[in-house]
């Protein structure tokens, strides 16, 4: 009897496993349409450094929604998240279900612009930086796009589209032995009057 109840003790813990890392903090009735702006807090380390340096918001990462064969996907850059072993940092595509997952979001927010058809643009341009194979920036350094980090891609989507979302707003930021120029935060999509807040969860 006592094995038997060990047995159970350990398949109840690997379905609480299982059912936490695909648990998801997405609404279910959450209708995201093409160029929606979608901002996550996360708990690792990398997202506690951002949260500490952009002292006027409270989310670490952007991405922006995408129509992927009639399926609404998400596309961001993001470091430290592999699909598969050996994977780079990257632009990576993934569902909404995905981006929020409760082991990578605490919480979140989706944000519209007010113009669909240079919405539809700005993720049209997010789909082909996804298709292009780009590689994370890791010195978030938006003079290229031969790398991008997660505002970068944001802000390049709607600047192709003819409508910046950040005017050129910019900070500068000083880590121990790290310095960062011009860079882009999450907070400046939230503070931006060119999006409309749809919904916090």
């Amino acid at each position: 009897m006592r094995h038997l109840m060990l047995i159970l003790l350990f398949v109840a813990l690997l379905v609480s496993c299982e059912e936490d890392k695909n648990s998801t903090i997405f609404p279910e009735n959450c209708e995201l349409k093409e160029g929606d702006v979608v901002l996550r807090r996360g708990s690792g380390i990398m997202s506690r450094v951002v949260i500490y340096a952009d002292v006027n918001g409270k989310y670490s990462h952007v991405g922006i929604v995408v129509d992927s064969a009639g399926t609404k996907m998400i596309v961001h850059a993001v470091p430290d998240e592999p699909d598969y072993d050996g994977d780079a940092d990257r632009v990576k595509m993934d569902t909404p279900e995905k981006f929020f997952a409760c082991d990578r979001a605490e919480i979140g927010e989706l944000r519209r612009h007010g113009n669909l058809v240079v919405a539809r643009k700005a993720a049209e341009y997010a789909w082909r930086t996804y298709k292009r194979g780009v590689l994370f920036d890791h010195d978030y350094d938006d003079t290229d796009t031969l790398r991008m980090y997660c505002c970068e891609i944001v802000e390049a989507a709607y600047v192709s589209a003819g409508c910046s979302l950040l005017d050129g707003r910019r900070h500068d930021m000083s880590f121990p032995g790290m310095r960062l120029e011009r860079c882009m935060l999450p907070s400046d999509f939230c503070e931006t009057d060119k999006l409309r807040k749809i919904v916090s969860f």
